[in-house]
């Protein structure tokens, strides 16, 4: 699979996979690719309490002074600057049967084109008679099933089976989703266990026999329908998907910082914005983004490594992928990116691999963990040697992780 950016996948083993080669040479600093997914979708929680994004590209339909009044708690709030704000509210539009909003028409035609026309509830036309819609209710359920911080969402796997029924060339689009990595039976369980719980086996039932009252089904889903293809799409999702966040806040942020300003001037504008994020921190915490899932065709190609030299941003505030090399790449280098955050990857071998075995079922044979495979296998005592700790300290980074079950913040 080339890429006229000068990558291609290329299958490595047994044990990898695929995996993403560069054909030519990258400079650190260098965007490698960038890419639109093939399916995005928020996350249940995050959209449920209040935060604001476009239902099919993820940019956020708050403005950076509505974002930091509704986080901080503090409706007073003005911000300066205020033409640093890049939301552009007066091309909002939404789905005059349903209600669903979006940032532009374009993205309603694209989203309607794709999957809504089959996913729209007509909230606003329905016979109110009729109950809960059975997509609120599938959506209900899952949250009920897998609380924040979330790792995907169940309407991420309608809108694909929703993809397939809309698609005229049904051939074309389930030869696309079967390029994503599939695992063995065994592993589809640890990760349908890992997003669900003690409990996935009854919740996977529930889950799939709601899709099957909410979306048609016809021959190219059905088999994904099924108690063992469902299961084998909740490992795809899993396995595959990548964290997704959008802010206005920080993009607002982000602009001003660049203004040239007068010394006093710039100061006091640091002074401002020091002063906002502690007051995010004091309510919000690390829960300042529009948060969400997506599958991309060529990051989801990206094996990992404890020295990646490529990471993935969202510098468009919006679900556009932007691959950037970290350090210097060569022709025939394979581009490797980090499933962990930073904080993780400084912790021990020991550490790093626990984490790769409980959510990404592989062990880690990089540079790093092969030149530390000496070390003790114990966890440092910087570290903290309590399990629950640990592990909580697990759940956080595996929530801000790079890739995958994680989510990825904007740079």
């Amino acid at each position: 699979m080339m890429s006229p950016l000068g990558v291609e996948v290329r299958y490595v083993d047994d044990m990898k996979g695929k995996g993403l080669f560069a054909v030519r040479a990258f400079k650190a600093g260098e965007i490698v690719f960038e890419e639109q997914p093939l399916v995005c979708c928020q996350f249940a929680w995050n959209q449920a309490y209040g935060y604001l994004s476009c239902d099919y590209c993820m940019r956020p339909l708050e403005s950076a002074e509505e974002n930091a009044r509704r986080l901080s708690g503090k409706p007073e709030l003005v911000l300066p600057y205020p033409q640093c704000c890049v939301t552009a509210k007066n091309q909002h539009t939404e789905c005059g049967a349903c209600g669903v909003r979006y940032c532009s028409v374009s993205c309603l035609e694209q989203a309607w084109a794709k999957y809504h026309r089959t996913l729209c509830t007509q909230a606003r036309t329905r016979d109110a008679s009729l109950g809960q819609h059975p997509l609120d209710m599938l959506n209900d359920a899952w949250k009920q099933m897998h609380y924040p911080p979330e790792t995907t969402s169940i309407m991420l796997l309608a809108r694909i089976i929703a993809m397939i029924h809309q698609e005229n060339d049904k051939e074309r689009i389930m030869h696309t989703f079967m390029q994503f990595c599939h695992r063995v039976v065994n592993h589809e369980d640890e990760i349908a266990h890992k997003l669900l719980g003690e409990q996935f086996q009854g919740q996977l039932e529930m889950l799939r026999t709601l899709i099957l009252q909410a979306l048609p089904s016809d021959n190219a889903s059905h088999n994904w329908l099924t108690p063992e293809g469902f299961r084998s799409l909740v490992a795809l999702v899993g396995t595959n998907g990548q964290g997704v966040g959008t802010s206005s806040l920080s993009e607002w942020v982000k602009k001003v910082s660049a203004l040239s300003l007068a010394p006093p001037d710039k100061q006091a504008l640091d002074v401002f914005i020091n002063k906002l994020y502690d007051d995010l921190e004091e309510v919000v915490g690390s829960f300042l983004n529009c948060e969400g899932s997506a599958l991309y065709s060529l990051q989801s190609s990206c094996n990992h490594s404890c020295i990646p030299n490529a990471e993935p941003s969202f510098p468009y505030s919006d679900f556009r992928l932007v691959m950037t090399a970290t350090r210097n790449i060569q022709p025939g280098d394979e581009i490797t990116i980090s499933y962990l955050d930073e904080c993780t990857l400084e912790r021990s071998r020991h550490s790093r691999l626990k984490m790769l075995r409980e959510n990404y079922l592989f062990n880690c044979q990089c540079i790093k963990c092969e030149a530390q495979a000496g070390d003790p296998d114990i966890t440092s005592d910087d570290e903290g040697d309590n399990d629950s700790e640990e592990d909580l300290m697990d759940d956080e980074c595996v929530e801000n992780g790079a890739t995958n079950m994680g989510v990825n913040p904007p740079q």
